[in-house]
């Protein structure tokens, strides 16, 4: 890659607000300013960012100011994500879904949001099967650029970077599942020969628990209304 795409994409990166929504169609911020910088995205796909960084990404780039792409969703107020404590089952989908780490608790256990690194990205409110976690304005009617700070979009970079470094040694850490093998039966004894036990991985287990945890909330609301 030529050099001076690589300081054209530093300087689109700086310009975006880094809540790493993926509203832009790309897997977060950086992913969307290399394409920017490669001619393989437009700059009116941000909706945090809103009409001024748009702006900025036109002084950077050169190319045209434009309105926002309305494909990719609409300039709004800054939000930031609350639990409703008494529907949460602690199924922990919402935590490997931040992409900041803003949202803490363990499995079976309340979880809760550390609103100050919340960047209101909304992707933990598809994460969570019993619909526990709403939106709240914190801006007023302050808007994108408006409604955020370079300070902001500082601290929520370096936090997905440590959240991106340690999702990668998690993954380094999941153990391959062995295969099973079942011996041939000993034709000098009459006991049948043991049968290998299926595998039941953590997946499964994750899901079972979320199923059952669904049922009771589901019971619970039910019962209420």
């Amino acid at each position: 890659m030529p050099i001076y795409l690589n300081s054209l994409f530093d300087r689109i990166n700086s310009a975006l607000p880094q809540t790493q929504c993926t509203r832009c169609g790309y897997a977060d911020c950086a992913a969307y300013a290399q394409a920017i910088a490669s001619n393989e995205a437009a700059i009116n796909q941000c909706p945090p960012g809103g009409a001024e960084g748009i702006r900025r990404l036109s002084n950077i780039t050169g190319l045209p100011v434009q309105p926002l792409n309305p494909l990719n969703g609409l300039e709004g107020t800054r939000a930031v994500a609350i639990i409703d404590e008494a529907w949460c089952i602690g199924c922990t989908l919402c935590i490997k879904a931040c992409p900041v780490d803003a949202i803490i608790g363990s499995n079976k256990m309340m979880h809760t949001v550390i609103e100050p690194a919340c960047t209101g990205c909304e992707l933990c409110l598809t994460a969570c099967p019993v619909d526990c976690i709403s939106l709240e304005n914190v801006t007023g009617s302050r808007t994108g650029w408006n409604a955020w700070s370079t300070p902001d979009a500082d601290a929520a970079l370096k936090r997905y970077e440590v959240h991106s470094y340690r999702s990668s040694l998690d993954m380094r850490k999941v153990p391959k599942t062995p295969k099973k093998t079942i011996e041939a039966p000993d034709s000098r004894t009459s006991e049948p020969p043991v049968q290998a036990q299926p595998h039941v991985d953590e997946a499964e287990r994750k899901r079972a628990f979320i199923k059952a945890a669904l049922d009771r909330s589901r019971a619970q609301r039910a019962s209420k209304e």
